[in-house]
């Protein structure tokens, strides 16, 4: 993702109006707490299809 800003995105009355990946009910506070938990990008992608590498990394 050229710019990471694009990926994350804020919607009112959305997930609490908390931060997700890509417009998808995926908090970015999820993505985090799942990478502190030991979870690698793989675990990850696995457990969440929908997203690619670069929204975790965004």
């Amino acid at each position: 993702m050229e710019d990471w800003k694009q990926g994350i995105t804020i919607k009112p009355n959305w997930c609490g109006e908390r931060p997700c990946i890509r417009n998808m009910r995926i908090r970015v506070i999820d993505i985090l707490d799942l990478l502190a938990a030991g979870l690698n990008q793989e675990q990850i992608l696995t457990g969440l299809p929908d997203l690619v590498n670069e929204d975790i990394e965004a």
